[in-house]
C-alpha cells in the first residue's frame, strides 16, 4: 500500500494549493478518505473527509469556504483544493485511508 501526497509549497495568504494523495496498493473506490495537517508543537487533526462516493464527510470549521476536498477513483486519487490560505494552516499536511493507511505528508507553508 502507498499514499503519496503532492503539491505542497510556499504560498503567500491569500494564495491557493491543491494537494493530491495518489494511492495504489488496495480499492480506492471502496474507502473514505483523509485530509489530516500537523503544525509544528501541535497535535494531528482532521481538516477534511470524503466518503467513496465522492460525498464530503466533514470539514473543520477554520477552513469551511476556503478548502474542498474530492477524489476520483478512476485515478485512484484524493484531492485537497485550499484556497484562501491564512498563516494558521501552515502545516504539514498528511492523507489517510479508512483502512488507516498514511502517506509521508507535504509542507505547505502560508507566508509573506
Amino acid at each position: 500500500v502507498q499514499l503519496v501526497e503532492s503539491g505542497g509549497g510556499l504560498v503567500q495568504p491569500g494564495g491557493s494549493l491543491r494537494l493530491s494523495c495518489t494511492t495504489s496498493g488496495f480499492t480506492f473506490s471502496l474507502y473514505t478518505m483523509n485530509w489530516y495537517r500537523q503544525a509544528p508543537g501541535e497535535e494531528r487533526e482532521l481538516v477534511a473527509s470524503i466518503n467513496n462516493s465522492g460525498e464530503t464527510a466533514y470539514l473543520k470549521d477554520s477552513v469551511k469556504g476556503r478548502f474542498t476536498i474530492s477524489r476520483d477513483n478512476a485515478k485512484n486519487t484524493v484531492y485537497l483544493q485550499m484556497n484562501s490560505l491564512k498563516p494558521e494552516d501552515s502545516a504539514v499536511y498528511y492523507c489517510k485511508s479508512r483502512q488507516g493507511y498514511w502517506g509521508q505528508g507535504t509542507q505547505v507553508t502560508v507566508s509573506s
